[in-house]
């Protein structure tokens, strides 16, 4: 059978919506009966479908599909409320209003319609993937509680507030509008440096891609050993430095570690030819040779998150590559270095993808902050998109301040020939999982060849790095020791597993210390043996880190050095420009 092509059916399914009536269709109808006018949304979709449909399982879902319709429109008839199991359609006002009830339950089973279908298309993992993430983002886009006139909660706020709601809405609408993207927080209630990215400290260093920050010690010894954390590029640090109740890098301060911190500059036009060979040698490696010149020690703990844990994983190869092993331990948070598995994200790589990326950015360029935070809440539409949508237009509602949500807003660019390399050689090819399959910074790249003993993190329902994906490291990691490493899975996402403050004792994280001298092989293995623990992962990377960390020390008593000087109090002037 002929497979239609993932991006043309996506084109050839949005064609079937430009008809209002046909919107309207879709969210009050029966999803296989004509609209006035004769046309079928479904219909056309059936058509794309069809050639990659078994014509057996095809009948059995339409079958299924006008069997539930059926009961519906009988229910409906007879006054029996349809319940609703959705949050979207949590409110009393979907249920007082039986057609507002009916036009909520009819969507839904449109919707599993849909997505059963997309299931169903004979087609490889990864156009199947494609399909599939297509028919979500259009079927979470046309649910009524997107549109006013079927939105029966913002229609009743109207009421309630006299008018005064749908005036604020539009206004919101159009400051969103002019940002030119949808507010998710109430961004006048922070500012980087005021109350997040707090922890005081001092910039010890600068070039034109990173700051280096040292944060003050708050306990009279330390392990004597620092600790240099390198964040992803592709957001700000101060995820890691939020609030003072939730900042990661406080916690590791009081734990007794000194601590560094790369700050990425924000990449403007000046920065538009930066390669990956400059964030590895001109960002992690400079950062390492500094972070080593100020305490006076050879060795020193590397830490990185996402794309930071590659950078920093790359730049440890090259150095292994040189015959140095700098690193007292390596620490990776929902970081990828096999991409044999990238979640979602592989609906957006794709070879044709790539390519255009390279022709557009692959020579200079600058990859836009905004492009790439649409893409990570595409990722997520009902939560990051449309539940704004919902309040903060149709309603009229201000969004609350959240201090993650902000930083989420606040986007960085990226180099595009450093954006290109790293699309086509990770994600596209994975070459870096491979000894010698790349050249960084002149010499073959061998993951394996690392000495340090590893904790690797996971978050249990990450959809950018799925947690078996990080748990792949652990074959890669030093392979003539596999007992060095050691992983620890936290519940939730790919942000809030992490930033999961040990004082508050929420969640939990799962560990398995069973293997003695072997250690599963598989990530099912791992988590067939693996024990539960309520409560926060923090402990268990301090404990970690004080492993590796050498004796106590005395505490520095002032940042830098005589050859590195404090040049501006932290979190510095490169986290707080803005890509916008």
């Amino acid at each position: 059978m002929n497979m239609p092509d993932p991006q043309a059916f996506a084109s050839t399914w949005m064609s079937q919506f430009t008809d209002p009536s046909a919107w309207q269709s879709w969210m009050t109808m029966p999803a296989l009966t004509p609209t006035a006018n004769g046309h079928n949304p479904l219909a056309g979709i059936l058509k794309d479908f069809g050639a990659g449909i078994a014509p057996g399982k095809l009948e059995a879902l339409r079958g299924d599909y006008l069997k539930k319709i059926g009961q519906l429109w009988q229910d409906f008839m007879s006054g029996k409320a349809p319940v609703l199991h959705d949050k979207r359609f949590s409110g009393s006002a979907w249920t007082e209003n039986p057609m507002s009830a009916f036009s909520a339950a009819s969507y839904l089973l449109n919707s599993e319609f849909m997505l059963a279908l997309a299931d169903a298309v004979e087609a490889g993992p990864r156009e199947r993937q494609k399909i599939r993430f297509a028919v979500q983002q259009m079927v979470d886009a046309m649910s009524p509680a997107n549109f006013f006139a079927t939105n029966p909660e913002a229609q009743k706020h109207l009421i309630e507030t006299k008018g005064e709601s749908l005036t604020k809405g539009l206004a919101n609408m159009l400051g969103d509008l002019q940002k030119g993207r949808i507010s998710q927080s109430d961004e006048s209630a922070f500012e980087v440096g005021r109350n997040v990215g707090t922890t005081p400290g001092q910039v010890v260093y600068e070039n034109e891609l990173f700051q280096l920050i040292q944060y003050t010690p708050t306990t009279p010894t330390v392990h004597k050993l620092p600790l240099l954390m390198i964040p992803p590029c592709i957001n700000k640090f101060y995820i890691l430095d939020l609030q003072p109740e939730n900042s990661l890098v406080r916690y590791v301060v009081e734990q007794g570690n000194t601590v560094f911190m790369v700050s990425w500059r924000n990449p403007d036009r000046g920065l538009a030819n930066v390669s990956w060979d400059d964030y590895v040698e001109k960002g992690a490696i400079r950062a390492l040779d500094v972070v080593n010149e100020i305490s006076g020690q050879d060795r020193a703990h590397v830490f990185g998150f996402c794309v930071g844990g590659t950078i920093a994983a790359t730049a440890l190869a090259v150095l292994a590559a040189r015959g140095r092993q700098p690193a007292a331990s390596l620490s990776l948070l929902t970081t990828l270095l096999d991409f044999s598995d990238t979640g979602v994200l592989e609906v957006f790589v794709d070879e044709a993808q790539v390519a255009l990326r390279e022709q557009t950015l692959g020579s200079g360029g600058l990859m836009p902050g905004r492009d790439l935070a649409t893409t990570f809440s595409a990722l997520r539409p009902n939560d990051l998109v449309w539940n704004y949508v919902q309040q903060n237009y149709l309603k009229g509602k201000e969004p609350p301040a959240f201090d993650l949500l902000y930083w989420n807003a606040d986007s960085t660019n990226l180099p595009g020939p450093m954006f290109c390399w790293y699309l086509r050689n990770t994600y596209l090819e994975n070459k870096l999982k491979v000894p010698g399959a790349l050249t960084v910074c002149g010499v073959p790249v061998d993951l394996g060849a690392i000495e340090a003993p590893t904790f690797i993190y996971g978050s249990r329902e990450d959809h950018i790095v799925p947690w078996q994906a990080a748990f792949a490291s652990m074959n890669l990691l030093n392979p003539k020791n596999p007992k060095a490493n050691r992983f620890v899975l936290g519940a939730s996402g790919h942000i809030a597993g992490v930033i999961n403050p040990a004082s508050k004792n929420k969640r939990s994280y799962w560990v398995n210390d069973k293997g003695g001298r072997s250690r599963p092989k598989t990530d099912a293995a791992w988590m067939e043996g693996a024990e539960e623990h309520k409560g926060s992962w923090w402990p268990e990377w301090a404990k970690f880190l004080a492993q590796y960390g050498g004796e106590d020390v005395p505490a520095p008593v002032a940042a830098g050095n005589g050859r590195y000087t404090p040049l501006e109090p932290a979190p510095g002037r490169y986290v707080k420009a803005r890509a916008d």
